[in-house]
Parts: structure tokens; sequence; C-alpha cells
């Protein structure tokens, strides 16, 4: 089971939060620091502003060396999917070849309007983000030299010279994810190696997980070729008065923790994150959502994730 960090950004943190966070995941062992991709605050002030993800994670390719780097997920209402994939190759090229790609169709109305981004119907984000799949990973894939062409109903490609190509080749890992009963398995089963269900039981992640199953098989994929993953927010603690001060910290409810996250000594932390290995995840997020306790990111390390 790898553990990896998960911040999210825009409810308060500068780059140099971000970086201090990333350097420490990194030194203490954890595979990948993965950011949120919003451009509003949920709830609180959200004081000095949002960071933009792409930019953020250039700045830590330069500042980092070994850890993975990527978004939990990039709104695929943000940016036209031919200048994305120009600054994910970019990045990934900046790291060394160690960007995974999250993606999704958005979802977070406010931030739309708060910024002068259209916010289209959810049945027409799907269908963006499932054109942007195919040029974005068309742009990827096409060899050296020759160029790539695409028409949809909302995006066209006429003979890009597909330049530039990201280090991992033939893409970045994708990374996708929710609880869609249709579109989002058939997505995952066509486009992604990984996919995430985020803040959910293991029973209802297990349903998500069939889903894609039956979606590979369907395609013709063998679902075992999939990464499975989930995203749960980590309070952890040596005792019971230390776990209820991180919690208070970050404005949540112990006893909601304890249930719909990951909560508690380091044993009762081993032994949930043990009910997702059990339906087939290889891979926890863990939302860190007090940026400054970074001794947290140091006691997991060293009482949870040596215990996996």
């Amino acid at each position: 089971m790898e553990l990896r960090i998960f911040v999210e950004p825009q409810q308060g943190a500068t780059y140099s939060d971000q970086l201090a966070v990333a350097r420490t995941a990194e030194a203490a062992g954890f595979g990948a620091f993965f950011r949120s991709d919003h451009y509003l605050a949920m709830n609180v002030e959200g004081s000095p502003g949002p960071t933009d993800s792409w930019v953020t994670l250039a700045g830590l390719a330069r500042e980092t060396s070994t850890i993975r780097l990527g978004t939990l997920v990039t709104s695929a209402t943000f940016r036209h999917p031919g200048p994305l994939a120009i600054a994910v190759a970019q990045v990934d090229e900046v790291s060394g070849g160690r960007v995974d790609f999250g993606y999704g169709a958005g979802w977070f109305s406010a931030e739309h309007e708060a910024y002068a981004i259209p916010f289209p119907s959810l049945g027409e984000r799907f269908d963006k983000l499932e054109e942007s799949l195919a040029v974005i990973t068309g742009l990827w894939k096409t060899p050296a030299g020759q160029t790539f062409s695409y028409t949809g109903d909302h995006y066209t490609v006429k003979d890009s010279p597909a330049l530039p190509k990201p280090a991992q080749t033939p893409t970045p890992p994708i990374v996708l994810g929710g609880q869609g009963k249709k579109r989002t398995p058939a997505l995952a089963a066509q486009y992604a190696d990984e996919f995430n269900v985020p803040f959910i039981s293991a029973e209802q992640a297990q349903q998500a997980f069939e889903r894609v199953r039956q979606a590979c098989e369907a395609q013709g994929r063998d679902a075992g070729d999939m990464v499975y993953s989930a995203a749960l927010t980590v309070c952890a603690g040596t005792d019971d008065a230390e776990v209820a001060r991180r919690a208070a910290n970050i404005g949540r409810d112990l006893t909601d923790l304890r249930k719909d996250g990951l909560a508690g000594s380091p044993a009762e932390i081993v032994d949930k994150i043990g009910s997702y290995r059990e339906i087939g995840a290889s891979r926890i997020y863990l939302q860190v959502l007090d940026m400054s306790d970074l001794g947290h990111l140091e006691f997991i390390a060293d009482s949870v994730m040596s215990q996996l």
C-alpha cells in the first residue's frame, strides 16, 4: 500500500507552504505530493488567495528530486486541452518524468463565477472532458515528426505538430475518478492508468471499483492493469488528546472523521487502510488540511507508513 500526500491550497496556502509540505513528504518517504485544482476557498476566507496548480507544480518540480507530483484533479473547464497538454508535458520534463495527471469534469460552480470561467451543464462538461482526453492523449502519443488532427463537437485540432512531448512515454499516468455509474467508468477504462474514489467508505469504493472493472472488460482491457486508489482525510496522533487537537485545528468533528476518514491512533488508521486494501486499493491519498503541521506528516511516516 502506497501512501501519498494530498493538500487543498485554495483553503489558504502560499507557494512556500506547499513547498514545505512537499519537501517534508519527500524526506519522509511518501510516494507523491498531490494538490487540488481549485480557485476558490470553501467555507473559509482562503487568504492569501488561490495558487495555480500547474504553476505551483512547475516550481515544485525544480525544488524536489524524487517525489511524484500531481493533481486531484485538474478541471477540464479551466483550460483548453491543447495548452493544458503543453503545460503538463513541460512540468513532466522539468521534473524528470515525475508527473501524474489527475483530470476531471469540474463541479464547483462558485469558483467559475468568481473568476469568469464558463460553467456549462453537467452533460456538456463530461462531453468536453471526453474530447479533451482524446486531444491531450492524441497530442502526447503522436510520433515525433508527425502531426495530429482531431474533429469533435467542442474541440477541433488541425495539423498540430503535437509538441512538446512529456518525459514519460507514451503519457504521464492519467488519474480519473468519481462515483459516476456510466460515463466515469467508461472513460476510466479507455484512458486511465489509475481510478480514484474520494472520501467514501470502503463499501462504496468497492462498488465503484467493480463498475470500472466491468467497463474494462467491456472494452477488452485487463482490469488488473488499473491502479485503484482512494482519498481520505487523515488525522493521526499518539493518543486521543493529540488526535482531538489536530481535528479541532482543521475544524472537523473527531467522531465524523473516525467514521468517514482516517482518524485515531496508528493502529486504528492501519486497520482502516486494511479495509481498502481488501477491496483492491493499492494507493491511499492522505488529505492533509493543516499544512503548517509538518510534524503530522513525519508522525504518519514513522508510525503508520512503517507498518505498511
